[in-house]
């Protein structure tokens, strides 16, 4: 079963066609790695997955309702690449604000500042926060309303390897209780971690499979040359 569906989609920004006929189905349940180089298309296709990018041509179908429509908005969390916080706030004082947009209560705040690992700095202002910390911040705000479909651009970006690990466990955790990831990286190691993997590479579909299936296509043992024979075989 399907999360997500797309179909013949294009986006075109600033005259540049970014996504180029795109059409790809998202399993339900795993954790789905989005890999390729900056300016691949990434972070275009999941606001198009979120509803929030405008689309030239084709169509995005997501839990089975058309991507954008108000139903979706407690049941996708999306972290962007940027900290989506306010600099201004404490952590707590942030996720009880959006946590009162999907009507989560004080003790779901709680449970998102303890999975990111934040408890200690759950009184801090988020200026004063390093970059990493604003992130989990982020993060933690996406997990508020308990969605179906988690959107994580770059979520692991200027982390320690410990907490890298940590919040790919989690990821894990989550699609074990039924919820679906598309997780964003440009990091090759990290596709190591992925159920199945969309790698994408100026706006067209490359490949999509397990990690193993994708090496044994190839016969290379990492994914780093993976990747470089799939465009060397693309042309």
């Amino acid at each position: 079963m399907a999360a997500v569906r797309v179909e013949g989609l294009e986006v075109v920004r600033g005259g540049n066609r970014i996504l180029a006929g795109l059409t790809h189905s998202i399993p339900a349940g795993l954790v789905t790695g989005l890999l390729g180089p900056s300016g691949c298309g990434k972070t275009t296709l999941m606001r198009t997955i979120v509803g929030v990018q405008r689309i030239a041509a084709g169509t995005v179908t997501v839990l089975g309702l058309p991507a954008g429509d108000p139903r979706l908005r407690v049941r996708v969390g999306y972290m962007t690449q940027a900290a989506a916080v306010y600099a201004d706030l404490t952590v707590r004082e942030n996720l009880t604000f959006f946590g009162r947009l999907v009507g989560a209560g004080p003790q779901t705040v709680d449970d998102a500042i303890a999975t990111v690992s934040l408890e200690n700095e759950r009184s801090r202002v988020v200026s004063r926060l390093s970059g990493g910390q604003q992130a989990r911040v982020s993060l933690a705000a996406a997990l508020l309303g308990d969605p179906d479909l988690l959107v994580l651009d770059e979520p692991t970006v200027g982390l320690d390897p410990l907490l890298r690990r940590d919040l790919w466990l989690l990821f894990h955790e989550l699609a074990a209780q039924g919820k679906t990831l598309l997780v964003s990286s440009h990091v090759m190691d990290e596709a190591e971690r992925c159920d199945t993997l969309v790698l994408l590479r100026e706006g067209r579909l490359l490949a999509a499979a397990t990690p193993s299936e994708l090496r044994r296509s190839t016969a290379t043992e990492d994914l780093d040359q993976t990747f470089l024979a799939l465009v060397e075989r693309a042309g």
